[in-house]
């Protein structure tokens, strides 16, 4: 246990008891030894209120703000403040910014509901009523755990709500709250099948319907969450929240010129609004508008009272040049993050401040890249070192589980399996999946033949992930797990329900060409999985050299997914476990793959281009040697880079960090030589 928590459970008796003083004694004990302690600062400023003290009581909330800017609690105790200042409109604005993080908070929608009808505003006065009487007729266990889970206690509200569920069985309320906290741990198969449980008891429930199309299109499922959001539109088609989403669907379907149209009209609305700013930018990104990009993510930066995701996106372009003033504020930010996060990244006592450490790890790295650019590799290394080292604190990744699933693959998908399955699956030849590694040179092997007359380029798909999670079955056992021994379970039939299915959830991303790509690399862990439904599929391995592709990788920050890259000790790993299943691959399966080295790529483009298209059956097109010329949009990283001509500068960037990546030498070992084989 916390040492502090006995000496803030006291406090908490003593405010309970009216000994404000006795209170206030206590609180700042642990304030002095603890000076970013958030329920010792809550409880001072509770205190000093109590006390009439209320100059003293608003400075605390400002200290609890700097160090926990989303805890809703303290925006409730600076709206009793100007209560008792009898000053209406910040008393209003403050418990706004309360229910806004947390709408379980009655004290918060009753006072708002006298505050409104005192200066005449009668209709948010009813809203703020009906706040008031749908809290009433929550259950407490409830309440209880949504205002954890609203400040960021995730497995105490989901202590509660389980407990709560056991009673009581099928509770709409209590089943939207636990998807909700699937939903912000990421587990989102089990928040989508608690949200369908919800809406066939609810099918009006609109909160869990807009929760429901939130988690589909997390997990890329596009054409349904889009569904979902036009359900909503069409009850409310003046609400933010849904045109927003409904934004987002449409750059998830590849319409990002209706997406940033759409952001566009809602920033008219709300110009200063730093979430639309950065979506908006991230969709001129993709459609290469960089200049108007790189001035939304600037403007985002300035208004965002965490601006690293900005800050981060702007330096992901990697084209992007940082001026001395904007590395100062970078600087500067990470600082003051790192102090409301605690000493060496460590979450103070109270609730966990995750927004802040997220502040931090995009601070982090965009201090690595801007410094990089700069050649000042040391303290760029320590920037980079510092951002993966945060990021996996807060990973579960394990490798043993990509290792065993490696394993069981080698054994399941022997050369005798496959054979006795040969023809199986939907025969259409239509998908390219382009395999590896992230960092490896894919999205210039997807450039090049998305830049063919007959080839789409689509994204990274989550389709073949999807139909991984099925087969894993409910409950998985990650230890024990049921994929990929359950390949063995499946008949013909449905092997060729599945490829069609891929054929027919991807089509909406398609625009009407024979062939199209699916860039996901980490499907190279189900080749025999592809192979069992799309049997006549192209798949082509981009590989890159090990210490230039981990590297790489170590200094990137992913949107989502992607957990082994933040530890030089797992990407090792990982690197070593993609060259042992490839070469199975490449045993069972002889000639299905081409493999191509991004080396060989950048030292002799044409040879690799014709060596593509004829693996992909398809005549030269010299449009594939300008793929830079090609108009089309790019979600990865390197969407700025596959815009310009090739260039050889970035195949030996690794050399300027070489005294810092002698673990990462040994932790590769043999793979340094065994990539080529």
């Amino acid at each position: 246990m916390n040492e502090t928590v006995p000496e803030i459970q006291r406090a908490r008796d003593l405010l309970k008891a009216r000994q404000f003083a006795e209170a206030l004694g206590a609180a700042e004990a642990v304030s002095q030894r603890d000076p970013a302690n958030r329920d010792a600062l809550y409880l001072a400023a509770m205190a000093q209120r109590q006390l009439q003290r209320i100059p003293e009581a608003l400075a605390t909330l400002e200290r609890l703000e700097r160090h926990h800017p989303t805890y809703s609690r303290l925006y409730q105790e600076r709206g009793h403040c100007h209560v008792v200042l009898k000053d209406a409109p910040r008393a209003i604005e403050a418990f706004l910014r309360a229910v806004n993080i947390n709408p379980a908070l009655p004290a918060s929608w009753s006072l708002l509901e006298g505050l409104y009808r005192m200066t005449g505003k009668s209709e948010e006065a009813s809203t703020a009523a009906a706040h008031v009487a749908t809290l009433r007729q929550l259950p407490q266990e409830l309440l209880q755990a949504t205002g954890l889970f609203a400040d960021g206690e995730l497995d105490a509200a989901e202590s509660v709500v389980r407990g709560f569920l056991v009673q009581q069985g099928h509770h709409v309320e209590g089943m939207r709250l636990l998807a909700r906290i699937a939903m912000r741990r990421d587990v989102l198969d089990e928040a989508e099948l608690l949200l369908e449980a919800v809406l066939e008891l609810a099918p009006d429930y609109r909160a869990a319907r807009h929760d429901y199309a939130v988690t589909l299109v997390e997990r890329h499922r596009y054409v349904a969450a889009r569904a979902e959001i036009d359900r909503l539109l069409a009850l409310e088609p003046a609400n933010r929240q849904y045109r927003t989403l409904h934004a987002t669907t449409l750059a998830g379907l590849g319409d990002n010129e209706q997406a940033a149209r759409l952001y566009r009209d809602l920033l008219l609305e709300t110009p200063r609004a730093p979430d639309l700013l950065l979506l908006r930018a991230h969709t001129l990104k993709t459609l290469g508008r960089t200049g108007e990009a790189i001035e939304a993510y600037r403007q985002s930066a300035a208004l965002s009272a965490l601006p690293g995701e900005a800050w981060w996106s702007l330096a992901n372009l990697k084209t992007y040049r940082f001026a001395d003033a904007e590395i100062d504020r970078m600087r500067a930010a990470e600082v003051a993050a790192g102090a409301a996060a605690g000493v060496a990244g460590q979450a103070v006592a109270g609730a966990p401040a995750a927004a802040r450490t997220a502040d931090r790890f995009h601070l982090c790295f965009a201090l690595g890249k801007a410094l990089e650019d700069r050649g000042a590799y040391g303290e760029s290394w320590r920037y980079y070192e510092r951002g993966n080292a945060l990021k996996r604190a807060e990973s579960r990744y394990r490798p043993e589980i990509i290792e065993n699933n490696t394993r069981l693959q080698i054994e399941v998908c022997t050369r005798e399996f496959l054979a006795e399955r040969a023809g199986s699956g939907a025969p259409d030849p239509d998908p390219i999946f382009i395999v590896g590694l992230p960092r490896s040179g894919s999205t210039l092997i997807e450039q090049i033949l998305a830049s063919h007359s007959q080839v789409d380029g689509t994204q990274e798909l989550a389709d073949i992930q999807r139909f991984v999670v099925e087969l894993q079955g409910p409950n998985p056992d990650l230890d024990h797990p049921r994929y990929p021994g359950a390949l063995s379970g499946l008949g013909l039939d449905d092997l060729r329900r599945l490829g069609e299915r891929y054929l027919q959830d991807t089509r909406a991303l398609r625009h009407g060409k024979p062939y199209f790509i699916d860039k996901m690399p980490n499907n190279f862990r189900h080749l025999g999985l592809i192979r069992l439904i799309l049997p006549n599929a192209k798949i082509i391995d981009a590989r890159r050299e090990p210490l230039a592709c981990c590297f790489s990788n170590l200094k990137q920050l992913f949107a989502s997914g992607q957990e082994f890259t933040y530890s030089v000790t797992d990407i090792a790993r990982y690197y070593r476990t993609y060259l042992d299943l490839m070469r199975h691959w490449d045993t069972v399966l002889p000639g299905w793959i081409l493999r191509v080295h991004h080396e060989e790529v950048v030292d002799d483009l044409e040879g690799n281009v014709r060596r593509l298209l004829e693996f992909c059956g398809l005549p030269f097109e010299s449009s594939c040697l300008e793929f830079y010329r090609t108009e089309r949009s790019v979600r990865t990283a390197s969407s700025e880079q596959v815009r310009q001509p090739i260039y050889r500068e970035g195949l030996d960037q690794w050399k300027h960090y070489e005294p810092w990546l002698g673990e990462l030498k040994t932790a590769l070992g043999d793979a340094l030589v065994r990539y080529r084989r």
